[in-house]
């Protein structure tokens, strides 16, 4: 297959990223990962999050060293672009994705947000996206975990947080380019103590849980697990993540369906389309009851 005739210019801008820290894997002009999944043909297959050792596992490739980001970038000879992973030390980035588009205006519910919790937004890192959208880049703290979401803090504003990532500076698109604004600090910035609180997620309340029977006393806890794996997709898996933990529910065939419209509201809530998430639960529970009929 040819090379892409941005792929040297992704590759290096990659690699520039990569000796400030910041942890990389390719994209395609989609803004998704350009590495086959090498799981794609295994719809069945447990999760994978590159512990069988081979790239295709888009987010969890992204890394700093240099031969890797190349081996990458070889694999994905269409790539036009690259990903930072969020969340990575050392910087612990957050993205905070404001879209200006449809009716959107993601800079204004930022202001106003601010505005309403009293906290200030430092000058950072800040990257006009070619639909005319921003991203700003925010240093967390060490061992906090901030979840993605979308427009959970108001319509058009997008948080990038750990198992997500942002599209890279200079990542070409059929759009335009991904450029860094002039007015941009060296450096993300510490991400303000009152949107750090708003960025995470609220304490879970506990739901009255069933008397377990004998041999099933974690079916509860199985079923929170599967939200929160539905509920903190990374970007681009959030679909495959709802159809394998649907999955998963209708196969325990307890509380199926409380458990499905639990998924249905984890998954809208990370951005899925409602319509297309049920679509996506009423598959997994026909594929299950197929295979109990044969």
């Amino acid at each position: 297959m040819p090379y892409s005739v941005h792929w040297p210019e992704a590759l290096a801008n990659a690699l520039r990223a990569a000796q400030r820290g910041l942890h990389v894997f390719p994209l395609t002009s989609k803004k998704l990962p350009a590495v086959r999944s090498p799981h794609a043909d295994q719809p069945d297959a447990e999760p994978c999050r590159g512990e069988c050792g081979r790239p295709g596992h888009g987010v969890h490739d992204a890394t700093t060293v240099p031969a890797d980001i190349r081996a990458l970038f070889h694999a994905a000879p269409r790539a036009t672009g690259y990903g930072i992973a969020c969340g990575r030390r050392p910087m612990h980035l957050i993205g905070v994705d404001l879209d200006r588009k449809n009716g959107l205006d993601g800079v204004a519910a930022l202001r106003d947000l601010a505005h309403k919790h009293g906290f200030d937004l430092p000058g950072t890192v800040t990257i006009a996206t070619p639909s005319g959208g921003l991203h700003l880049w925010l240093s967390g703290p060490a061992g906090v975990v901030v979840p993605n979401s979308a427009s959970r803090l108001g319509p058009g504003i997008d948080i990038r947080g750990t198992g997500g990532y942002l599209v890279g500076p200079g990542s070409w698109t059929p759009a335009g380019v991904y450029r860094v604004l002039a007015h941009s600090t060296p450096v993300p910035q510490p991400v303000p103590a009152a949107l750090l609180q708003l960025l995470l997620p609220p304490p879970a309340q506990e739901r009255p849980r069933p008397a377990p029977s004998a041999g099933c006393g974690t079916s509860s806890q199985a079923s929170d697990a599967l939200v929160r794996f539905v509920r903190d997709s990374p970007e681009g898996q959030l679909n495959n993540r709802l159809y394998w933990a649907a999955c998963r529910a209708f196969e325990s065939g307890e509380e199926a369906d409380s458990v499905a419209a639990e998924l249905l509201a984890a998954a809208c809530a990370a951005g899925h389309p409602e319509r297309g998430a049920a679509r996506t639960i009423a598959s997994a529970r026909s594929r299950v009851a197929g295979r109990a009929g044969r």
